[in-house]
């Protein structure tokens, strides 16, 4: 069951979001949830990869770098997804980096408290 709220609250900010960025659009809230669901997948399987091969530059950035494979995961989303539109990486890091946040303090809200 945490799971499907993790979804939907990923899902609902995600299309708030693009309510407030002219950068990336979704067609509408149906599309937010195959975002979220996308999202999920790739981040259980592409990101670990992706993190592994650049470690040694998020070492050398003292971090930096996560946050561009955060933004290569929203695009390569953006790739998977037709009614998804990212204008470029830069609209892609700015969407990653409030989803991150927004989404974090949304889920700890809706935690238990166990």
């Amino acid at each position: 069951m945490n799971l499907l709220i993790r979804l939907f609250i990923t899902a609902i900010v995600a299309f708030l979001l693009t309510k407030v960025l002219p950068g990336v659009h979704f067609e509408g809230f149906s599309t937010a949830i195959i975002f979220a669901i996308v999202l999920g997948l790739l981040n259980l399987t592409i990101k670990p990869i992706l993190s592994i091969f650049g470690l040694p530059l998020t070492i050398i950035t003292l971090g930096f770098f996560a946050l561009v494979i955060n933004a290569l995961i929203i695009l390569i989303a953006d790739y998977f997804i037709d009614s998804m539109e990212v204008s470029g990486f830069w609209w892609a890091f700015i969407f990653s980096i409030l989803l991150s946040i927004i989404t974090s303090f949304a889920n700890s809200m809706f935690s238990d408290a166990d």
